[in-house]
């Protein structure tokens, strides 16, 4: 399966904001390089944003002793990302629904609902703190009742 990734990363940094960027910057500065563009781009773009985020400040809390692991893969038609950190995890189907009208003004919550609107595969592991991502250049979402 190796083979068909134009470029493949593992990194480790530690749980301060900030600490990903340069992962970040080199995920897309390669998928640049193989003509990941508009619709697409920004869909990885925020989905690393998200995961990594997510990862520092919620899964982790911020403490910059406990680490984030990613694994980062992409090719020119495809992106795939697992991202682990250390906290105790969560249950995904608990997450409040953020279209929810009592939800609408809440703070948080929507990051999920913004990832599985871009990635074609969203997976957890079974204690909730690695999320498992992948997409094709071109992939739209099924529409949903209300389209």
């Amino acid at each position: 399966m190796t083979g068909e990734w134009a470029w493949t990363t593992e990194a480790r940094f530690e749980s301060r904001l900030g600490a990903h960027l340069p992962l970040l910057n080199e995920v897309l500065a390669h998928l640049a390089q193989l003509g990941w563009d508009g619709r697409d781009y920004f869909g990885v773009q925020m989905t690393l944003e998200e995961t990594l985020t997510n990862a520092i400040r919620h899964g982790n809390g911020s403490d910059p002793e406990k680490k984030v692991q990613v694994l980062c893969r992409v090719s020119a038609e495809r992106f795939w990302m697992s991202v682990e950190d250390e906290g105790h995890g969560f249950i995904p189907t608990e997450v409040a629904d953020c279209t929810a009208d009592e939800n609408l003004e809440a703070l948080g919550g929507r990051g999920m609902l913004l990832i599985r609107a871009y990635m074609e595969e969203v997976s957890f592991n079974e204690r909730g703190n690695r999320i498992t991502v992948a997409t094709q250049r071109g992939y739209r979402p099924p529409p949903t009742e209300d389209e």
